[in-house]
């Protein structure tokens, strides 16, 4: 689950004197004309936009020194609370793989209706990228959070009785909405802690926990009943559902500083000046996403990614379907396997970062492609479900460290001025690539059968492989 990025000044809480380093798209800048609620640690106010031009460098642009945050025991319980938000994302992202064969069978459905559960899920992060602005605006930056985890813990909510398939489904746009929401703050938040790369590092090492866990919660108790519309397989959705009220009770405690229950005499205080640096920020934010538009290194980068997570979310979708079907595997053994795939990412994304730092990202992510594609090509070409099983872990385990390397390349590439839009850009079109190919997937693979899956993949790997040559050479940063 890649999650973009954006600012709010009610970060820099507890960091008074730093300068931040957000990822976002354009639309979401806007959220730094935010008042700091606390006097003490306020931050520098904003210039008017009336005393911006193009010269002037923007609003939250990136700075290209590392963050120095010191870990005060506010920021240490802030990160807890980003932490557990990741791993509560990939608990509910990770759990679909293991259920399809079970949604398949209780709601009588083919693998062609499974692409309205990808269709959804890309509608919710597409609404993200435009609501954000909004809320952005109207909302300070602990009440973003507040919203995006009750959203996540509404959707769970929907789930575990086994509603009707159309209600089922809508539950992934609410909570695709929900983790949009919280997790791309959350980013933005880590970016600026001193040892920002490695905390964010970590910080998606548990989104892929998340991963790991879900398997041996989802499989367990969905082979316990039948395989009839009255299967068990809905009751796994108590535990995220848990886990849910557990996320919102930490952003409240941890972020209490930033979510006010009323702004009272905000908007009459400020009055026509406020409507004015709006509006000044908002042409700032077009101006920005016209200039990131033209930028071929923004398309190029962007083009990796939709491959890269069209690949991780088809293989995580259709794993266990195609190990039922082609390999005539037994549905409660084979469900535990994409969490062999998760927790070899996991480990690659803990272990591999400072080798890949270390020895060159361009070239590093290279051999991460090759050695995925060869380890592929073992999954479909030895017909043994171990062989399989260890072939995939490895493979998780190669291609964890590419979406933490490619965001770090990207911050190297973009001018500084439009990282926040360019980086944001190319997390939406990853996004799209994360529904489009397991939708696709499942509507090829309810006419030709799911043994489909297995050329999808390697045409995948070998085109997001082809994708990040295409990436330009990082240049030396003069900024």
């Amino acid at each position: 689950m890649p999650p973009t990025t954006t600012t709010h000044p009610s970060i820099a809480q507890d960091i008074p004197a730093i300068e931040l380093r957000p990822v976002s798209i354009p639309s979401l800048q806007a959220c730094a004309t935010h008042a700091n609620p606390d006097p003490i640690h306020a931050a520098p106010a904003s210039p008017s936009p009336s005393h911006l031009n193009d010269s002037d460098p923007p609003l939250n642009a990136i700075s290209a020194e590392e963050p120095t945050t010191p870990l005060t025991r506010s920021v240490k319980l802030k990160l807890i609370s980003a932490c557990f938000s990741f791993f509560v994302a990939g608990v509910n992202d990770g759990s679909l793989g293991p259920l399809i064969p079970y949604i398949l069978r209780a709601y009588g459905i083919s693998t062609g209706f499974v692409t309205v559960v990808y269709g959804t899920t890309f509608l919710g992060w597409l609404l993200a990228a435009v609501a954000n602005s909004y809320l952005a605006i109207h909302l300070p930056f602990g009440s973003i959070l507040l919203l995006g985890a009750t959203l996540q813990l509404l959707a769970q909510a929907l789930r575990f009785w086994t509603p009707p398939f159309g209600l089922y489904a809508s539950t992934f746009f609410v909570v695709a909405l929900g983790q949009a929401l919280q997790d791309s703050h959350l980013n933005t938040f880590v970016t600026t802690v001193k040892g920002a790369h490695r905390w964010l590092g970590f910080v998606h090492a548990m989104y892929m926990l998340g991963n790991l866990v879900a398997p041996f919660v989802a499989t367990p108790i969905a082979a316990g009943g039948d395989e009839t519309r009255n299967s068990r397989w809905g009751l796994f959705y108590l535990f995220p559902l848990g886990m849910g009220v557990l996320n919102v009770v930490l952003v409240l405690v941890a972020f209490r500083d930033s979510v006010p229950w009323k702004r009272a005499g905000q908007t009459t205080s400020q009055g026509t000046g406020a409507t004015d640096e709006r509006s000044g920020k908002n042409k700032i934010a077009i101006k920005e996403m016209k200039d990131t538009l033209r930028l071929p290194a923004v398309w190029l980068l962007s083009l990796f990614y939709f491959f890269y997570l069209g690949a991780s979310f088809t293989a995580g979708g259709w794993v266990v379907e195609y190990l039922v079907q082609v390999r005539n595997g037994s549905l409660a053994s084979v469900g535990y396997i994409p969490a062999g795939v998760a927790g070899g990412s996991f480990l690659g994304r803990l272990l591999l970062a400072e080798p890949t730092f270390r020895l060159g990202e361009r070239r590093m992510l290279l051999l991460y492609c090759v050695l995925a594609l060869t380890l592929q090509l073992v999954f479909w070409l030895v017909p043994s479900i171990i062989a399989s099983a260890v072939a995939l872990s490895f493979m998780g385990f190669f291609l964890g460290p590419l979406f933490a390397t490619g965001i770090s390349v990207g911050s190297k590439l973009f001018p500084q001025k439009i990282q926040p839009a360019a980086l944001g850009f190319v997390f939406v079109l990853a996004q799209a690539g994360a529904a489009i190919f397991p939708a696709v997937t499942g509507l090829i693979a309810s006419r030709a059968g799911v043994g489909v899956l297995q050329p999808i993949l390697v045409g995948l790997l070998v085109i997001m492989g082809i994708s990040w040559m295409l990436v330009p050479k990082v240049p030396a940063r003069s900024e």
